[in-house]
């Protein structure tokens, strides 16, 4: 479904992204993991169209979208989730969504943008009421409002940044579970971005890793908790992450 080669992305004369190529099939959960400045965030950034790539390419079901326009990155078939909800706290719940959906998908049909909103609603467990606000919802919430609204937009392809920011134990697992839940009944394909590795490792069915900008290991998660590149990468940042690390380690 997605097939990156040799993606370069520099800022003057920083490398955020360093000849990182990787294929994601249909169907699948890709967690995409490293350490804070990584190249995580970029990459994101670089498959919705938000930055343009140095070099290298980035096909999207056999077409080239390098460089194209976040809109029409959407449009073709790709939707984002972002790390910090910013919902319209003027529109209701439902408008928020719907309109995920009508920039997404509906564009010439109010009323197919509604029905996106009405599904992603349900499938996230927020209220279809149209007349719910935003207000009060909570980390989690806002959470799943913001998964709710790029579902909207009629992804093939879903990027998840940090859906578990903000939310505690409990949270974590429902929203882990979810994830995988959409997955498999919908068949969207997830690249999942997260720093709390013992909850991704959990779902996902494989893992890349990030340092300064380069892949340095890829494979099933068992496989990646155990490479030693990563546990030093992850043992040389903080003692956070050298915990999730462990905890990674016990959960696979």
């Amino acid at each position: 479904m997605l097939a990156v080669e040799g993606l370069v992305k520099r800022f003057g004369g920083f490398t955020a992204v360093n000849n990182v190529s990787f294929k994601v099939e249909q169907g699948e959960i890709l967690g995409l993991i490293g350490p804070n400045g990584s190249g995580k965030s970029t990459i994101f950034n670089l498959l919705s169209g938000t930055l343009p790539p140095s070099a290298g390419s980035i096909k999207f079901a056999g077409r080239e979208i390098g460089g194209l326009a976040p809109h029409r990155i959407i449009n073709g078939g790709i939707g984002r989730t972002f790390q910090i909800p910013r919902p319209f706290r003027r529109l209701s719940l439902f408008e928020n969504v719907a309109l995920a959906g009508y920039f997404g998908q509906g564009r010439h049909s109010l009323a197919k943008a509604n029905e996106a909103a009405e599904r992603a609603l349900a499938m996230v467990g927020l209220p279809v009421d149209r007349h719910a606000t935003v207000d009060g919802l909570g980390a989690a919430g806002l959470k799943k409002l913001e998964l709710a609204k790029a579902l909207a937009t009629g992804p093939k392809l879903l990027l998840a940044d940090e859906s578990l920011g903000g939310l505690d134990e409990s949270e974590m697992d429902q929203a882990a579970l979810m994830l995988r839940r959409i997955r498999d009944e919908t068949g969207i394909t997830i690249i999942w971005v997260e720093h709390i590795m013992g909850v991704l490792m959990r779902v996902v069915d494989r893992v890349m890793v990030l340092d300064h900008g380069e892949k340095i290991a890829e494979g099933l998660p068992h496989e990646v908790s155990a490479n030693p590149r990563v546990i030093e990468v992850y043992l040389g940042t903080d003692a956070e992450a050298t915990q999730a690390a462990a905890a990674t380690r016990r959960a696979v």
